[in-house]
């Protein structure tokens, strides 16, 4: 396994961090516990979670990721050997069971990270991410900014001055973003350089075969600025494993329990795209799932790739997809595709 520092940090992650997204709907505490002793025996040391999981979110089951994050901390001891990052929810995906209405205001901050911490069961967090920006941007899926859909914001540079009081109090180790804009990504890093504020040390977005929106005009602020991608979705929800190909709904498939969720994927040319893919990585003697994962570690701009699994066949899948390399022809070949048909999602 290999380690990356983490932008202007001092933390040395794994190239592949191990997400937790479906543990407490899809996963079970036990099986959460499992994937973790399985992963740090593999050399990961990155956990990522979220106050909102798991998915899909609903009020019942709030929280319930982290709590099984925390259960296993305690249980095993080895807090020092884990980068754990969680995210704060922010407003306009509603969620009214989080805070009575996710802000990212000085109260709720600390209210979150307090939250965070009592279920984690540690006294700090080495990475917190806020899970989507405060302000409007487009939805999932979407890609046009529309400037009637503002709403009213609290400034980001009040928003770090609030995180500087968490991670002044040792509370929280180092500040990240999530689904954010490279004018939001911009704007998080001039506050800090104005205001001699935190600086942000990474940036969580989509980033997959179908999805490269990330190259356009992110990845130059991370080569400037040195904010490094933390990559989620590699493999698109799944379809990049090919599973879901010629209208396949797999029995326990995420997508098939909770066809709503993936609507962001539900795009004229992701189907096309996913069986080009999938016969570039038989040509390859690759899983399409390995050639997937080894695309998104080959970026320069990718810190960590977040991988998650519902089940330990699946991890041991994913974790192997490091020691496999694109050879530069396969990459070519995975240009040409993407140029025959270009993001067909994001």
């Amino acid at each position: 396994m290999r380690y990356n520092k983490l932008g202007s940090s001092e933390l040395q992650v794994s190239e592949l961090c191990l997400g937790t997204m479906t543990w407490g709907e899809q996963n079970s505490e036990a099986e959460g516990h499992q994937q973790l002793d399985y992963a740090l025996s593999r050399g990961i040391n990155f956990v990522d979670a979220g106050e909102m999981y798991p998915v899909p979110p609903r009020a019942e089951t709030q929280g319930r990721t982290e709590a099984i994050v925390g259960s296993w901390l305690k249980k095993n001891g080895k807090r020092d050997h884990v980068i754990v990052a969680t995210k704060i929810a922010s407003p306009g995906r509603g969620f009214a069971w989080v805070r009575g209405g996710p802000l990212i205001n000085r109260a709720q901050i600390q209210q979150a990270v307090d939250s965070s911490l009592r279920r984690l069961q540690t006294d700090y967090i080495d990475l917190f991410q806020i899970h989507w920006p405060e302000r409007y941007v487009p939805g999932f899926g979407k890609i046009m900014y529309d400037p009637s859909q503002e709403r009213p914001l609290e400034p980001i540079e009040e928003q770090l001055a609030a995180f500087a009081e968490v991670i002044q109090a040792g509370k929280v180790r180092y500040l990240g973003v999530s689904n954010e804009t490279p004018w939001g990504l911009c704007e998080w890093i001039k506050q800090a350089q104005l205001r001699s504020l935190p600086k942000i040390v990474s940036v969580q977005n989509a980033y997959n075969l179908i999805n490269r929106v990330y190259e356009m005009g992110l990845s130059e602020i991370t080569r400037r600025e040195d904010v490094p991608l933390l990559a989620y979705s590699p493999l698109g929800f799944g379809h990049l494993t090919g599973k879901y190909l010629h209208g396949a709904k797999p029995e326990g498939a995420r997508l098939t329990r909770f066809p709503a969720f993936g609507q962001r994927y539900a795009k004229v040319n992701v189907e096309a795209a996913v069986a080009r893919y999938a016969e570039l990585a038989a040509s390859l003697d690759l899983a399409p799932a390995t050639m997937a994962l080894a695309f998104v570690r080959s970026k320069w701009f990718v810190a960590a790739t977040i991988i998650g699994a519902t089940n330990l066949d699946q991890l041991k899948q994913n974790i192997d997809s490091a020691a496999v390399t694109l050879e530069p022809q396969a990459s070519a070949a995975i240009d040409a595709i993407h140029e025959d048909l270009p993001n067909p999602t994001v």
